[in-house]
């Protein structure tokens, strides 16, 4: 059995990464056959290996056939329901869906819980667009008992509450499933979703997830991605007119968001590390195939063919899936602390939502157009998503892209302040596609990457919980904060009385100019840290002989420095082990300097940056 990586590169058509549609094919194939060892007798359930989830067991297992069907359902449609392919998946999916939705079957599923929000609605809405989208090859081909055991199940949604976030979006896609087989639905669960999207957006194409400033890739890959499938699954139906006139506002608003969001991919293909469930990894190409699939993309079809292409080669190449075929729960290889409790052994199947792409023909622009190549690759940038309060930073000579965050937190923006807390995936100042926090909590609770600290004569480390966003322009950006410190680890963040940090960067050609106007009793320490560098072998590390500041070089060659300008005493470097999910080393460089009491400025130059090949012992630019 083999994955795309053995299918020969085609560099006429694809001269950046050398994919095409069949090795896409191929990875695909690749992935859902290495999930038979691990699928139940009938399979309805796919018991794969590792960590549980909070939600336990046996909704793991239901996640495990849910969102392996969602990848099933893009292949099916690929081949048009012909072809052994896509009939051994029919015969292998069909079986699971009667079996996983009988009650009385020893493989059934968990319900969906009346009156509370649970998990299966997650998967729910992965049943039911995999339904849809294979409707003629799959549903329609179920028997009459099967039909109406699956009715039965998706409706057992009806009537019941979701977190108020994408989660509403579920019971949208789900409900609108069961309309378009005439089952009990209720139409005001299907537009509620839908409305409440419209108070979380904020323009320029962004929406929050939810209340507060949540951005991350949730916004592509269920913002963007739910409400335009829905327009489609509403067509021909009650709410075909919503639909038609809702389209064209989900488009303008996908395509003014993937004016930048190419910006997020170095040239390696890795994307930006920033955000929840990164586990999910080649989901982030989701939103790219579906302004081709809307005809609402900015750029050309090749462009988006490289950027999606490029992320699955990426993980493909840096083991993603592993020697078994598996998705395991991590980025590259498996890495528990960057895993959120919600997540089990099956949740890094929601990269399926990044092969919605095979629905395209083999004829569609995007599988003929020769390939573009990425902003990063044109040249260097310096760009702005203003409602979110991000600058992105990219460099050509390197291919490397830093995201400058100043605007997303995921804290809960109400009174009173102590309901606050932080994120290690949203509070850091700035992260990059070579980097990754230092995410073990024994890391993280230290505050050194990309972190401004405060620390108390008793040795307590603030926090940088709730971001007040101000200027978010080409090159500049702005932000302040109240720092505070965690009542327990992981807990609400009591805010310093007195205390505040202001923070303004100038980027260049990947260089930040970072002025923080630090606010603080006197006798405190003020600590800066630069990105986090991590590999398989302990970074290369040291100090500047002129003036303040550190470096640290891993074992491919990725540099980060930091170097005081003004107001910083001294520098140091921060060594983890087993922290950072990009290797097993990780080291940090920062600065240092003793408060004087009241405000006072710090200055300092902080980059990160690929060395050319002669240069990855980091001897040189490390003065």
């Amino acid at each position: 059995m083999a994955g795309a990586l053995d299918v020969p590169e085609d560099r006429e058509l694809s001269g950046y990464t050398g994919w095409t549609r069949e090795h896409w094919l191929t990875q695909a194939d690749y992935l859902l056959e290495s999930l038979k060892p691990y699928a139940s007798p009938h399979s309805a359930r796919f018991e794969l290996p590792g960590r549980p989830s909070v939600s336990g067991f046996e909704s793991d297992a239901l996640e495990g056939f849910a969102r392996t069907f969602l990848l099933a359902a893009w292949r099916i449609a690929a081949d048009r329901g012909q072809g052994p392919v896509a009939e051994n998946l029919i015969a292998r999916y069909s079986s699971g869906l009667a079996a996983g939705a009988d009650a009385t079957h020893p493989e059934a599923w968990p319900r969906i819980p009346q009156g509370r929000p649970g998990q299966p609605m997650v998967e729910a809405a992965s049943i039911a667009l995999g339904l849809h989208y294979t409707r003629e090859w799959l549903w329609d081909k179920l028997d009459t008992r099967a039909q109406g055991l699956l009715a039965d199940w998706l409706g057992e949604f009806v009537g019941n509450p979701t977190w108020p976030n994408n989660w509403m979006l579920f019971q949208t896609v789900s409900e609108e499933f069961l309309a378009s087989i005439g089952a009990r639905y209720e139409e005001s669960e299907i537009l509620r979703g839908l409305d409440a999207t419209e108070g979380w957006y904020v323009g320029d194409g962004w929406y929050t997830d939810g209340a507060g400033r949540n951005f991350d890739y949730y916004i592509g890959w269920a913002m963007h991605l739910y409400p335009l499938l829905w327009t489609q699954m509403a067509e021909g139906g009650a709410r075909s007119d919503r639909a038609l006139a809702a389209r064209e506002v989900y488009r303008d608003r996908l395509r003014q968001f993937l004016e930048r969001y190419f910006d997020f991919f170095g040239s390696d293909g890795a994307p930006i590390h920033q955000g929840r469930s990164l586990t999910y990894r080649f989901a982030t190409a989701a939103p790219i195939w579906i302004g081709e699939m809307f005809d609402c993309s900015p750029y050309d079809a090749g462009l988006s063919r490289r950027a999606a292409s490029g992320v699955l080669k990426h993980f493909a190449e840096h083991g993603a899936p592993d020697s078994r075929g598996l998705l395991t729960m991590g980025w590259h290889d498996p890495f528990p602390p960057m895993v959120q409790n919600y997540s089990g052994p099956a949740s890094p199947y929601w990269a399926s939502k990044g092969f919605i792409g095979l629905m395209l023909p083999a004829e569609h622009r995007v599988w003929t157009t020769p390939e573009s190549p990425l902003p990063v690759e044109v040249g260097n940038f310096d760009t702005s998503i203003a409602p979110v309060g991000w600058v992105l930073s990219g460099t050509k000579d390197d291919g490397v892209v830093r995201l400058l965050n100043h605007g997303s937190d995921k804290a809960r923006h109400h009174t009173p302040p102590f309901d606050q807390h932080t994120d290690v995936f949203y509070s850091p100042l700035a992260f990059s596609t070579v980097t990754a926090p230092d995410t073990a909590p024994q890391a993280w609770a230290k505050r050194v990457g990309n972190h401004v600290a405060l620390i108390a004569p008793d040795g307590r480390i603030s926090s940088r919980a709730v971001i007040e966003p101000g200027l978010a322009a080409d090159g500049h950006v702005s932000s302040s904060y109240i720092p505070g410190f965690e009542t327990e680890p992981g807990g609400a963040v009591l805010p310093i009385e007195g205390a505040e940090i202001s923070t303004k960067v100038l980027v260049k050609d990947g260089v930040e100019t970072r002025e923080h106007s630090v606010t603080a009793p006197a006798g405190w320490t003020v600590r800066e840290g630069g990105y986090p560098v991590a590999g398989p072998e302990q970074p290369v590390r040291g100090e500047k002989e002129t003036r303040p500041g550190a470096f640290a070089v891993n074992d491919l060659g990725v540099m980060s420095q930091i170097e005081a300008l003004s107001g910083w005493t001294a520098a140091g470097v921060d060594n983890e082990l087993g922290a950072n999910a990009l290797g097993a080393f990780s080291a940090t460089p920062y600065l240092i300097a003793e408060h004087p009491g009241g405000t006072k400025s710090y200055l300092s130059e902080v980059r990160v940056h690929r060395l050319p090949d002669e240069d990855d012992d980091g001897s040189e630019g490390a003065e």
